[in-house]
This record gives C-alpha cells, structure tokens and sequence, in this order.
C-alpha cells in the first residue's frame, strides 16, 4: 500500500456526489486523455456494474466528459462538461453493459479517437475515495494509478528495448522508481510501464522512440500530489525524509498512542510530523500542509452554507431545501437539540445538499460521509470560537486515525458497507472534537472506539443507487454520535475494547454483510417498496 497523506484522507476536494463515481471516473477519462496524441474527438464510454446502473444519478456520465476534455476534480465546470464538449467539437456517448462480469464493480471502457484519427481503448476500475486505476491499454493489461509520474511505452517485446529505454532516461537525469513489462506473448506487442520521478521532456520522447522496435511513447502526470508556487524546495534531501517518515508511519492506533505519550505531544501534531516527513521525501515543502487544510476549512464552511441561503434538488430529486428548513426550526428557539447539536445536524445535512447537486466538498473520508466531519468542527468553532489554526489541527487529528482505519480495514461502502463511510467519518470527527476542547491522546481513541463501535453493522443501501438518501440522515447522525462519543471520552469513561480492535471487528463485521447491503441499492432500505419509484 502507498504511503497515505493527510490528502488521502481529507480529500479529495471534488464536485459531489460520489468520491469512486465521479472523481475516480474523472481521473480514468483525465488518465486515458493522456494516452492520446492529440484532442479527443471521439469517445464511447462501455460502462459495467455499479457504473452501469447509476452513472447518470451520480454524475459519471458527466465526469467521464470532463476529464476527457481535462477538467480538475474540483472544478465546477463537471457539472456542464456536455455542454462544453460540444462547444469543443468532441462527440460522446454511453453503453451501459448490465451484464458483463467484471472484477470491479466500478469498470468502464474509453473507446477513443483522436483529432488525428488515433485510435485508443482502455479500461479502467475506480477504487474508492477519488483513486482510480488503468487496468488494459489495447488489449493489454496494465496497473497504472496516476499517483505517480508514469511513462508508458508501446513497443515489440524484443531484446535490447528495455535496456535503451533507461539508458536514455538515465542520461537525462530521470530516475526510475519502477518498471513493469506487460505483453501479450515473448516477442508480441507490449507495453512497458515506469514510474518516474521527474516530468519526461519532449527530446527526451523522442531520442526514445529513435529504438526500431518502440512503437510510441505516452507521458501521465502524477496527479495525486498538487504541488502549488512556493512549495517545492531544493533545500529537501528526500532520502533523509524518508528514512524519518519510516519512523512515524504509524501502522497502529497502539504506535501513535505511543509515540505521543512518550513524547508528551497530541494526536495533531504526530500526524503534522509525518505528513512534514512524506512531503519532504517527495521534496515539497511542509509550508503545503497549512495552504492545503486552509482550503480544505474553505470549502467545508461553504459546503455547509451555501445550501442554508439557496437550496436546490438534488441530481436524483431525493434530497433539497433540508438544511434551510433545520434553520427554519432553530430561528424559531423550536426543536429537541441544544445549540451545538442542532449546528451540527444541519451543517452534516447541508454539505451533503451540496454534494448531491454536485457542488464542491471535501470528501471525509468520502463523498458520502462528507457532511461529518464539517459538521462537528464547524459546529464547535461558532460555540466555543476556536480559531481555523486550531481546525486545521483537528484535521490533522482526524486524518491520522482516518489513516489508520484506511489502512488496516476500509472506508468504502462497497467493501465494508455504511460503518465502513459513515462510521469512518464519526471516529474521525470524535477524536478530532477531543483534541479541540482539552483532551488527552488516549480519550481521542477511546473517543474514536466509541464512535465506530456506535455505528457498527450499519449497511449501505443508497435508495435509487444514488448517494443522497439515507446518507444525508445519517451523516447527521454520525454527527451526534461522535460529540456524544467525545463527551464520553473527555468524562474519563474509558473504552473497554482498544481502538485497533474496533477497527478490527469493523473490517470482520463489513466482511460478513451480505453483498446486497454493500453500496448495491439491493437491500436495506433500498429495497423497500416504496424505493422502487426511484430506481432508474
């Protein structure tokens, strides 16, 4: 498993609503876009599984335009990319395939020419939280994740072409980090696919492509890092940062505890530590930390807002206008929740309005639990006025222990179901509310234990296959479950069960769901009668 930063999981800042179908199908188009020779001009998306029966309802079709045409994640234009597709001249369309087995749910097939008359085909697999993956060029397969500067070149498996391509990119300086042959037979067509370390210039392609037997040379640039003016240094020796981020990649929930009882220090500033020491093995300054979580508190603040002031119906016509009714309520002294938990349900349902009309958000560690977090930190800065250096500390907290969860289970619904999202996100939230009013490393987990544990078994069963309902309800939810889970902690009432190990029976309990409670709109409250109107 890669290295994961702080980005991975606070991140990524995308339009809505869903983190694997639109953002990880943008990045599949973004990556097969840079396969070709010229602008697309023409494109047939073959869309299998989960792709197949929901792509409208939550924006592929139109994130699979926009990054064909280049578009970023973020970039408010998805919600128009047909509109500007034919503006550019690039014609499109969508063969949804219901029953073609694929290994991954989340496939779909770029059929693609070019403005030169190039032809592509490649297959690619979204895998959750935005990431995504090549997986066939040509009838070739391949593993390509865009994490990295990648080369990929097209050549006839013969002696002597490996040799000339790292030679040629040793002499300009470019290190290989990896090198995989994939090819169809011993002196067949082939692709050889590297992972580098530094942009490939142009006169570098082309002394390249000089080799008799190297058909055509295709450069993707990593897009997992965005390194902004002022970032970058020289001053970086990357080695010596890594062999430190090695000693503060905490695998465990026991090792960061650990480490910061031992060295008297929270939960937020081990996780600043390590995030400094990857961006530096990476040679990027660790000044990017407060200029990315900057704008992470940005657009949670205007996700939680703007819904509030101008709500609209959602993509699928689920969900719209909640969050200015909860206000309604609170202007009216009405309601059962106190001031902070009335704030944080409806800051939890109104970023999730805004992720469902594909708005920007800050997915939390997905789309689909994006409201929790903001919620419960946005919340607690209009009650007690804690300052934005002290939520980009909080974040900080609650993307170490998202990490840790990432890392030894899963935060995606289709793997472990709802918990897996939405339970994520609470313990996230609840530890994070720990460290902002005064406790200790150790109640942050025991905050974080409680949360997950609270929402364990919970099964994902988006109604109409869209991520709008329940998941707006229930990041609300989640939202009162981490401040009762942080109001526990800070008592002093101690979990019985350590944190590793709740996360632990999440993974087994996500495991044991039947597949039609995992993110397949084919069970749970997806499936009841009245659900079936808005299936499409």
């Amino acid at each position: 498993m890669k290295p994961m930063s702080i980005r991975d999981i606070v991140g990524p800042i995308m339009v809505g609503p869903s983190s694997s179908h639109t953002a990880g199908a943008l990045r599949i188009a973004s990556m097969v876009r840079n396969l070709l020779d010229g602008e697309p001009a023409e494109v047939t998306f073959t869309l299998f599984g989960s792709f197949a029966h929901t792509y409208h309802g939550h924006g592929t079709d139109r994130a699979l335009v926009a990054g064909m045409l280049g578009l970023h994640t973020d970039d408010l234009r998805v919600r128009n990319s047909f509109d500007l597709a034919k503006e550019q001249g690039l014609e499109f369309s969508f063969e949804p395939d219901t029953v073609t087995k694929t290994a991954h749910p989340n496939t779909v097939e770029a059929h693609v020419l070019d403005c030169y008359g190039n032809e592509v085909v490649a297959r690619g697999v979204s895998i959750g939280g935005g990431a995504a993956e090549l997986t066939r060029i040509d009838g070739i397969d391949v593993h390509i994740t865009g994490e990295f500067n990648s080369m990929i070149v097209r050549q006839q498996d013969l002696p002597g072409t490996l040799a000339h391509i790292a030679s040629t990119l040793g002499d300009a300086g470019i290190n290989i980090g990896t090198s995989k042959l994939h090819r169809t037979r011993q002196g067949g067509e082939a692709f050889t696919v590297m992972d580098v370390d530094d942009p490939v210039p142009e006169e570098v392609i082309d002394r390249i492509l000089e080799f008799p037997s190297i058909r055509s040379v295709r450069f993707i640039p990593a897009d997992g890092l965005h390194r902004n003016p002022g970032e970058v240094s020289s001053d970086i020796d990357p080695e010596l940062a890594l062999r430190e981020f090695q000693k503060l990649d905490f695998v465990t929930a026991a090792q960061l505890l650990s480490f910061c009882e031992e060295n008297g220090v929270s939960l937020s500033y081990a996780a600043e530590a390590r995030e400094r020491a990857l961006l530096a093995s990476r040679g990027v300054a660790g000044s990017a930390i407060a200029s990315y979580l900057q704008r992470v508190l940005d657009v949670m603040r205007a996700s939680a807002t703007a819904p509030v002031e101008a709500p609209r119906s959602s993509m699928g016509g689920l969900i719209g206008g909640e969050a200015a009714k909860l206000r309604e309520l609170e202007d009216l002294g009405a309601g059962v929740n106190g001031s902070l938990l009335a704030l944080a349900t409806r800051n939890a349902v109104a970023v999730l309005e805004t992720n469902a009309t594909m708005g920007v958000i800050v997915a939390a560690p997905t789309a689909g639990s994006a409201g929790v977090i903001p919620a419960v930190l946005l919340s607690l800065q209009e009650v007690h006025g804690f300052s934005d250096a002290q939520l980009m500390d909080a974040l900080k907290n609650a993307a170490v222990v998202g990490s840790i969860i990432a890392r030894n289970a899963t935060v995606a619904g289709a793997e472990g179901g709802c918990q897996a999202e939405i339970g994520s996100a609470a313990a996230m939230a609840a530890s994070a509310a720990v460290e902002l009013l005064g406790g200790t490393p150790r109640m942050c987990l025991t905050a974080a234990g409680y949360a997950l544990a609270n929402m364990l078994g919970l099964v994902c069963d988006p109604i109409g296959g869209l991520v709008e309902a329940p998941c707006q309800k229930r990041n609300a939810s989640a939202a009162v479950n981490a401040l009762s889970a942080a109001q526990m902690a800070l008592a002093g009432i101690e979990g019985l069960i350590p944190f590793d190990e709740v996360v632990d029976a999440m993974l087994k309990v996500g495991r044991s769901l039947p597949y039609e409670l995992r993110e397949t709109a084919l069970g749970g409250m997806a499936a009841c009668p009245s659900c079936a109107k808005f299936c499409r």
